[in-house]
C-alpha cells in the first residue's frame, strides 16, 4: 500500500469513523452491527486502487455504509420471517398435537427418529455452522457473543444458523416424504 493512501485511510478513519458508526447505529439500531458495517465500509474503501482521488470520500463513504446497512437489514428480515416461518410450523404441526394430552408411544417413536434424523442433519454442517447453530439453540448464546467466540463477523453468524435450520427442515422433508409411503391403512 502506497503511502499516500495509507495516510489518506488514517485521516478517513480519524475524521468520519465515530459519525460513520452513530449514522449506522440509528439506522441499524444496533450499536455492534453499525461498528461491522463501518468496518466493511472503510475496507471496501481500503480495496479500491486510488481512494485518495475520490472527489467526495466521505459521501462515498457514507454511501457505501448506507448500502452495506441496507443489506444488513434486508437479512435480517430474511432471518427473522425464516424463524417466524419456523415458529408457526411447530405450532401448527404435529409438536402443538403432542402437547394436547399424552403423547401415544407412537408419537413418542416419531419424535425420537425426527431427532435422530435431525442429529444427524447437524452433523453433516460444517463445523463453524455447526458450532454457531449449537452455541445458539443449546446455550442460548446471542449472535454477537457467537461472533465473537468464532472469531466471524455477525452476519457469518446468521448464515450459519440459516444453513443449519435450513438443513434441519430439508432432512424433516425427506423423513415425512418417506414416512408417506403407502403403509396399507
Amino acid at each position: 500500500m502506497s503511502e499516500e493512501k495509507a495516510q489518506f485511510l488514517q485521516q478517513l478513519v480519524e475524521n468520519y469513523g465515530s459519525s460513520l458508526e452513530r449514522f449506522l447505529a440509528r439506522k441499524l439500531d444496533n450499536p455492534a452491527d453499525a461498528a461491522e458495517v463501518a468496518q466493511e465500509a472503510f475496507l471496501r474503501i481500503y480495496r479500491l486502487k486510488h481512494p485518495e482521488k475520490l472527489d467526495n470520500a466521505r459521501a462515498f463513504l457514507f454511501q457505501v455504509a448506507s448500502n452495506l446497512a441496507v443489506d444488513q437489514l434486508r437479512r435480517r428480515s430474511l432471518h427473522y420471517r425464516f424463524l417466524k416461518t419456523e415458529e408457526s410450523q411447530s405450532v401448527d404441526g404435529e409438536a402443538g398435537e403432542a402437547t394436547v394430552g399424552a403423547a401415544s408411544p407412537e408419537q413418542i417413536l416419531n419424535a425420537r427418529e425426527k431427532l435422530t434424523c435431525i442429529y444427524a442433519a447437524i452433523d453433516e454442517l460444517p463445523a463453524k455452522c455447526r458450532q454457531a447453530f449449537l452455541l445458539h439453540r443449546n446455550s442460548g448464546m446471542s449472535y454477537n457473543d457467537i461472533a465473537r467466540e468464532l472469531d466471524v463477523s455477525v452476519s457469518s453468524v446468521e448464515k450459519y444458523i440459516l444453513q443449519a435450520l435450513k438443513q434441519c427442515r430439508r432432512a424433516l422433508a425427506r423423513y415425512t416424504a418417506e414416512g408417506e409411503e403407502p403403509s396399507g391403512k
